[in-house]
């Protein structure tokens, strides 16, 4: 890429929102993609495939791929290129899959309708891929439909099928930020063998630099869609030359001792021998003998692998999966298993925000829109009332009123997700379950936002259930933790007995599995788990 200029069509007029940006990689290169939401990471990766995002426009540059030019090239070269050539892994596997297709299906599709191989061949291929990307029944999951696997495992899929055609560019957007710990560090082990082994070039986009760092060999600094800084990614580690390189490779601090605390008994959610099961009784069980107590202004925050379960417990508690066994009881009163039994009040106290905002927000709806459906929904407020209040919410997510007009396609991944806390505070609950709110947000904003929901918590005594696998998020915000595992509760605690040794066995295991700022770190460690089942030989093997 040559002097790449993007303009995106925002409050009504055409607006640069990539600025004259150089990007140049050999075969066999990583270069890696870093700053906050917003700063035009991930439209500089997608214009690599001669692509841009429904409202935007290349205006200028030049965009060459092995001697092709694609800003001129016709639909039916592009098509040739993309899918086999060039592939993506999107930021959002959830809304990036077709639900109404099985995972190996779809799979499939590229290597088959490109002549690749046949339908045996690639079935076989991918089944071996799923189990290289440590895919739980790699042999059957594939005949799963998407809504029917945890977020983790659907990048993972994910992954699998932009590796499906040996392509000579592969597009990371984020693709771990989904991820658990541990499963990341097993991605991330895939996509280095990936890049190492077939000689292809990469662009890993991400907000996480300590990420980056693992598989990149240069890195590029983007804020509001100019180059900040770009250099070898060993010596950007060391000595980063820019104040905002710095600030980005800051660590979150642990938060500050909050102003109000619960008082003893104040008890505001208790869950009691939870079980429950997809499909039922009989049928699958997902959780098992689950008990908590959550009290008034505290947080518990819930870690654990891809599927172990943190999700679905919020499904339980929310009524969206109704409990095959136990209780849930809310400031005393005990809940209807069901939402769909549950009155306007019940609902309106406990919110939730979802781990993927791509599909969480209704993509007709503008901003102001969804934030003025609960408002209108709980407290009947309309009209001029209504706009005001929203403005309030957009300001307190730090956003503001140019928002309002704006559909879910026109934001940031980071920026969806703020419109999603906004939506769940609209209803003024007592109690919030945060599933992953962070994960796609870069780390100047999350700290932003994790400062935002503390001094909420502290002015209005909202509790949360805060799900989440990045430890850092952990020590930041919560007061007790539970560890799951399996369905089930591990460990359970008060933050500071959970988080100092001696730890238990698989907490240690998360906590030593959260990357470092090293560009060593993942090679290290994955050759000190010497015999753990993070090697099952080159990944070629699999790609034959």
């Amino acid at each position: 890429m040559q002097g790449l200029r993007i303009e995106g069509f925002q409050e009504e007029r055409w607006q640069e929102i990539v600025k004259g940006v150089d990007v140049e990689l050999d075969r066999g290169r990583v270069l890696g993609l870093i700053g906050e939401s917003g700063a035009g990471k991930s439209t500089i990766g997608i214009a690599s495939m001669g692509f841009c995002r429904p409202g935007c426009r290349i205006t200028g540059g030049s965009i060459t791929f092995d001697g092709l030019e694609l800003t001129s090239s016709n639909d039916e070269n592009l098509r040739q290129l993309r899918g086999v050539r060039i592939s993506y892994v999107a930021q959002s596997a959830a809304a990036s899959f077709n639900p109404a297709h099985r995972l190996i299906a779809q799979y499939v599709e590229a290597p088959v309708q490109h002549g690749v191989m046949d339908m045996s061949q690639a079935e076989s291929q991918g089944k071996r891929l799923y189990k290289r990307l440590d895919l739980p029944d790699p042999e059957n999951i594939g005949n799963r439909y998407p809504h029917q696997v945890s977020g983790g495992q659907l990048q993972r899929a994910m992954v699998a099928m932009a590796m499906a055609c040996k392509p000579d560019l592969i597009v990371f957007d984020e693709p771990t930020t989904a991820l658990d710990v541990t499963t990341q560090i097993e991605v991330l082990a895939a996509i280095k063998d990936a890049i190492r082994e077939l000689n292809t070039a990469a662009i890993y986009i991400s907000h996480d630099l300590a990420v980056v760092a693992q598989v990149s060999d240069r890195i590029m600094v983007l804020r509001y869609g100019e180059m900040v800084e770009i250099g070898d990614a060993r010596a950007m580690i060391a000595a980063p030359r820019e104040d905002y390189t710095r600030a980005l490779l800051s660590v979150r601090k642990v938060r500050e001792d909050k102003v109000h605390h619960a008082e003893e008994g104040d008890t505001l959610l208790e869950v009691r021998d939870v079980s429950a099961s997809y499909g039922g009784p009989g049928g699958v069980p997902v959780l098992e003998d689950i008990t908590l107590d959550l009290t008034r202004c505290n947080t518990i925050a819930v870690v654990g692998e891809s599927g172990s379960g943190k999700s679905t417990l919020a499904r339980a508690i929310t009524g969206l999966l109704p409990p095959t066994k136990g209780s849930i009881v809310f400031e005393g009163k005990e809940l209807p298993p069901s939402f769909k039994q549950r009155d306007k009040e019940m609902l309106r106290r406990l919110q939730m925000i979802y781990q993927m905002p791509d599909v969480a927000l209704n993509p007709r709806q503008t901003v102001q829109q969804v934030l003025g459906r609960p408002l209108s929904f709980y407290f009947g407020m309309e009209g001029k009332a209504q706009r005001e209040r929203v403005v309030e919410l957009l300001e307190q997510i730090e956003l503001n009123a140019r928002y309002l007009d704006r559909f879910p396609s026109e934001l940031s991944g980071g920026e969806k997700q703020r419109v999603c806390i906004a939506r769940a505070l609209a209803a003024k609950p007592d109690m919030i379950i945060c599933d992953e709110v962070t994960s796609a947000l870069d780390q100047l904003v999350a700290d932003g936002i994790l400062r935002l929901l503390q001094r909420l918590q502290n002015e209005l005594k909202v509790s949360y259930l805060f799900i989440t696998h990045d430890l850092a998020t952990v020590k930041a915000i919560s007061d007790e933790i539970v560890v799951m595992l399996n369905g089930r509760v591990v460990e359970h605690g008060p933050r500071d007995v959970i988080l100092s040794p001696p730890y238990h066995e698989y907490t240690e295991l998360l906590l030593a599995s959260v990357p470092e700022m090293d560009p060593d770190w993942l090679d290290n460690l994955l050759h000190t788990r010497a015999g753990a089942r993070l090697r099952e030989g080159p990944i070629s093997e699999q790609l034959t």
